[in-house]
This record gives C-alpha cells, sequence and structure tokens, in this order.
C-alpha cells in the first residue's frame, strides 16, 4: 500500500506482539515507532488526543485503537481473512474471549510475587517499578475490570492451557490447519505469562508445540521510524474516506462527542463525531499541528457520550 503502515509499540507489550505477529505471518512491511510503557507518550498523545492503550495503528492521518479494530484493517490490508475477528466461530472463538476476558489479567496475576518484582526490574530499572505499579493500578480506576487474586489466577490459567491442551490433540492451530487471529489472541496471553515468569511454559506436548510454532513466525520486514517523521506523514496526509453511519437515537454525525474504553484505561478522547455503525466509531479531531485526524475505535466495548 502508498501509505507505510506505522505501528506505535514497545516491544514488551503483549498486545503488541499480537499485531507483529500478524505482519510476521503476512510478511507485511511496517515502519516500528517505539512508544513509553506508560503515559506521557509523546509519540502518540497527539495524535490520539490522549488514548491511553498500546499499540496504536497510523495509516497517515488514519489513526487506529485497538487490537480488534488494528486487526480488521491488517486483514484487509494483507487479504488475509484468517486475521478478521468477524471470522472467529465456535471453540477457537471461545477459547480467545477466555483468553482475553479472564485470562489477561490473570498471566501476570499468576506469577510469583519476588519473581513478578524481580522481572519488573530487569525491565524497568529499580526506579521505574513503583511508577509502573501506580500507573496500571490505575488504569482499572472506574473500569469494569477488576484484579485477580494469584490463587485464582494460577487457576484461570492452569485451566485454559488444559483446555488448550485437548483441543490441539484434534488440530494443528486453534482454528483449523492455517494460523489465525485465534492462535495470536491466545498466544500473546501465554506469552506474557512467559515474559514476566522467565521459565517455560507449563503445559503439554500439544501446546509446546503449538507455541513453539507460533513463536517461529516472527515479526515480518520490520523498520524503525521517527517520531518526526510518522508527524510529517499525518501532516501531509488527509483523513480516507470514512464507512456510511447507521441511524443512531441518541448520536448524530457532525455532534461534538467523547469515546473511552468500558472495561480499563477508561480516558475519554474527544472529537467530532463522523462516522458511527455497529462496528467502528470515528472521531475527527482537528489540530493545529497535523491538520484533521480521524480517530477510529470499535464500537463493541467503548462507550460514548
Amino acid at each position: 500500500m502508498s501509505t507505510p503502515i506505522i505501528l506505535h509499540h514497545y516491544d514488551a507489550s503483549p498486545y503488541a506482539e499480537k499485531i507483529r505477529l500478524m505482519f510476521g505471518l503476512t510478511n507485511t512491511p511496517w515502519k516500528s515507532l517505539p512508544s513509553p510503557a506508560r503515559p506521557p507518550r509523546p509519540n502518540l498523545d497527539p495524535l490520539t488526543g490522549g488514548y491511553r492503550r498500546i499499540p496504536v495503528l497510523q495509516l497517515g492521518a488514519d489513526i487506529i485503537c485497538d487490537t480488534a479494530l488494528i486487526a480488521e484493517e491488517v486483514a484487509e490490508i494483507t487479504s488475509n481473512q484468517k486475521l478478521q475477528p468477524q471470522n472467529l466461530e465456535g471453540r477457537a472463538l471461545e477459547l480467545v474471549n477466555r483468553a482475553e476476558q479472564e485470562a489477561f489479567f490473570s498471566a501476570i496475576a499468576a506469577v510469583p510475587p519476588l519473581r513478578l518484582l524481580t522481572t519488573m526490574w530487569m525491565k524497568l530499572g529499580l526506579l521505574q517499578i513503583i511508577p509502573f505499579i501506580k500507573d496500571r493500578k490505575g488504569m482499572l480506576e472506574g473500569g469494569t475490570k477488576k484484579g485477580v487474586h494469584p490463587k485464582k489466577a494460577q487457576h484461570i490459567l492452569a485451566a485454559l492451557i488444559d483446555d488448550l491442551e485437548s483441543h490441539l490433540n484434534h488440530s494443528t492451530w486453534i482454528a483449523g490447519d492455517l494460523p489465525s487471529l485465534a492462535d495470536f489472541s491466545v498466544y500473546h496471553v501465554l506469552w506474557l505469562h512467559v515474559s514476566f515468569n522467565r521459565k517455560p511454559l507449563a503445559a503439554g506436548p500439544n501446546v509446546q508445540r503449538w507455541y513453539s510454532s507460533v513463536s517461529a513466525i516472527g515479526q515480518g520486514p520490520r523498520e524503525e521510524i521517527t517520531q518526526a517523521e510518522a508527524f510529517e506523514l499525518a501532516s501531509r496526509t488527509s483523513p480516507r474516506a470514512v464507512p456510511s453511519s447507521e441511524d443512531h437515537d441518541s448520536f448524530k454525525v457532525g455532534q461534538s462527542v467523547s469515546v473511552s474504553p468500558e472495561d480499563y484505561a477508561v480516558i475519554p478522547v474527544n472529537g467530532e463525531l463522523v462516522s458511527i455503525n455497529s462496528n467502528r466509531i470515528i472521531l475527527a479531531r482537528d489540530t493545529s499541528q497535523f491538520g484533521r485526524l480521524h480517530v477510529h475505535f470499535p464500537r463493541s466495548g467503548y462507550s460514548i457520550a
């Protein structure tokens, strides 16, 4: 495609790893713009208007938030329908929902506390541990997600791994004979646990084989880009045409609205509503630095006011 694919991310981000693996599967060239693990994020805040989560996909003046929506974009760009969230179904969808809902926060909570602190010290440095912990606790304020007790977290994670082991008795990949979004959505949760636990994954042979196969996919052709280059692309590019809107009782195109996640990191982004349908919300932000930007959010899991 003519517009470069820019991923604002950091290497230890599990959600970013899910997207990086999609680039690897499809051998898609992409631009990497490293972002701080916690705000402020000077590479992102001016583009998104304060959206808290990582990663964010930038396509010129279109800013795509949330990995569910990013997966749709990558599926369209690469013509790989195995990456479309709408194509998840059956047992694969069930495993993905369990991984991304109850198991995600369990992946960290299941790590023994001393080992977790040691890992954070190694990754962040001693002086950054307390600010990082405060930041992550603050992300849960006002949302529907709650912390998980370590014992319960260990049970949740072990149950997911056991069920995945059984499922992979009959399938090479979670959704059949080819890798798909389902594999990356489950893998990134286990990858997070392994990264912080610093031990091989405790799992049966099917999961071990599958986990190694997903890891081997890699990240695709990655090229680093600077913040100045990404900002320049946003400045000289116009947002693409928006999809048609559906009738909505409460909101009309042209209104000033705010959009925020419902589960955690519920920081609102303000802008002009330019499109809303059952799948996507798009806000326009008129900025002095870039001109008009379009910020995209999924409809599911986000509130609009």
